[in-house]
């Protein structure tokens, strides 16, 4: 997603590099760019327009401070005005002051619905918050049965009364079994049309007049673009939200939808959909969207997203082997799967500041050789995944393992040379000395995508502001403490 919108931004910073300060007259052309790269994005007219002009007006009127470049400060201007259009700060979903919460999911056919009730459901039960889930969509064919088995995968009961009863009286049942049962949450899925219409609009007002929400969700779909914006203005005149989900913003979205939709509706995006599995939603918060799509990274949400796989003593014992060159096969297998975890790769890699040049080949390469490696380590014996030292001295092991993995020899070699390498720099790492550089554990594929990314820094002038908050960096004094097992 935004991979478009960031390289025609990328261009605009280049229109005033070399300029020594922000005037009316250079800043012309890298406005031109990023109007272009916003109405490209299928951003709102009238929020590119308002947001030019905004961008304009601070760019020429802001301080001018020492040691940074005018191509530095109109990116400091534009990330701000970002945050400011997708609605400055998260909005945390409500808390009723009594339970249950009773959250209603609105939204038209093929947006993801039904899917975003449960993954938000899932969301909350991290919290510690208990849910049900209470499936009202009597019309779709299978929308019960969906919500039924989203819910025992997610572990979240469904209450239902089948495909013949009034919604209505679905959702008041569903809410005094709540009630009953001191259940935290309920989230009410509602059915959706292929497009608006009197009846439908006519029967989600009678279900929240009856339930009396302290939410009310419209899931919409990024990859409509303005669209979703002009939808949730709709549904918001007629029926009243109180926030948004974008969902699909991982597909060939453009980002036009979560640049448009706080400014057109007035109503704030709480979360996004970032992929098909039930974990992938993430609360929306303007700082680290923006940071993302001036190609600098998300280095909280990356950090978050650690936390929730992480279990800290096995950092520690991590950390530990790490620094001694204890580190074996079965430790690297298990970060394998804890990336696995945490989402695809390209998602996670291009939440790292400077790796948003990636391409897509150059991703697949390397998930391609991730799986190469996992396939040769589930090859070995425990005795070799343990020792490495047994299979750079038997060809016969390395020969054994290439056949029971269906890869050559070299390649089993090849693994086995660059991890005994990568131990050897971990632990002068973590002795303080920084060693010249990585090997190439993965071959061509991710060792070339890793190399490739490397003239690529983050934006040009992000040195002062880290993706989250705004706030100065401070030099990374814990270097040598840093583990693999720490992400």
């Amino acid at each position: 997603m935004f991979d478009a919108l960031s390289d025609r931004l990328e261009a605009a910073w280049k229109k005033l590099r070399g300029q020594d300060k922000i005037s009316q007259s250079n800043i012309q052309e890298a406005l031109r760019e990023v109007r272009r790269a916003l109405l490209e994005a299928d951003v709102n007219l009238q929020v590119v327009k308002d947001f030019i002009n905004e961008v304009e007006t601070k760019a020429q009127g802001a301080e001018v401070i020492a040691g940074v470049r005018p191509d530095q400060q109109f990116i400091k201007v534009v990330y701000d005005e970002l945050v400011q259009v997708m609605g400055e700060e998260n909005v945390p979903l409500a808390e009723a002051q009594e339970q249950p919460t009773i959250v209603l999911m609105a939204g038209l056919q093929g947006t993801g619905k039904t899917t975003a009730t449960a993954k938000l459901a899932l969301h909350l039960r991290k919290l510690e918050r208990s849910c049900l889930l209470v499936a009202t969509d009597i019309y779709r064919p299978a929308a019960i049965d969906q919500l039924i088995t989203l819910g025992k995968q997610i572990d979240v009961p469904v209450f239902e009364l089948g495909s013949d009863a009034d919604p209505v009286e679905i959702a008041r049942q569903g809410v005094e079994r709540a009630k009953a049962e001191g259940v935290n949450t309920v989230i009410i899925d509602t059915a959706g049309r292929l497009q608006i219409d009197e009846e439908m609009m006519a029967e989600l007002s009678r279900i929240k007049q009856t339930v009396q929400p302290q939410e009310t969700l419209l899931v919409v779909d990024a990859m409509t673009g303005q669209e979703a914006a002009n939808l949730t203005r709709t549904f918001h005149d007629q029926i009243g939200i109180t926030g948004a989900i974008l969902t699909k913003l991982d597909g060939d979205s453009r980002g036009g939808a979560a640049l448009s939709v706080r400014q057109i509706s007035g109503a704030p995006i709480k979360f996004v959909g970032v992929g098909e599995k039930v974990e992938a939603l993430q609360p929306f918060y303007p700082d680290r969207m923006a940071s993302r799509i001036l190609g600098m990274g998300d280095v909280l949400t990356l950090v978050e997203k650690a936390q929730e796989e992480i279990d800290l003593a096995d950092a520690e014992k991590m950390q530990e082997k790490i620094l001694s060159a204890k580190f074996d096969f079965t430790d690297f297998l298990k970060q394998l799967r804890l990336l696995k975890n945490m989402g695809s790769l390209g998602g996670i890699i291009k939440m790292i500041p400077g790796m948003n040049k990636l391409s897509d080949d150059q991703l697949k390469q390397g998930e391609t050789q991730l799986k190469r490696c996992e396939a040769m380590i589930n090859s070995m014996t425990r005795q070799e995944r343990h020792d490495p030292d047994l299979l750079a001295s038997s060809p016969n092991r390395r020969r054994r393992i290439a056949s029971g993995s269906g890869y050559k020899e070299a390649d089993v070699s090849k693994l086995v040379a660059d991890f005994q390498k990568m131990r050897s720099l971990m632990q002068q790492m973590g002795q303080g000395r920084l060693p010249g550089g990585m090997p190439g554990m993965f071959g061509g594929g991710m060792g070339n995508a890793f190399a490739g990314a490397g003239g690529n820094r983050p934006a040009p002038g992000w040195r002062g502001y880290n993706s989250g908050a705004g706030t100065k960096k401070k030099k990374n004094k814990d270097k040598k403490k840093k583990g693999f097992g720490n992400l």
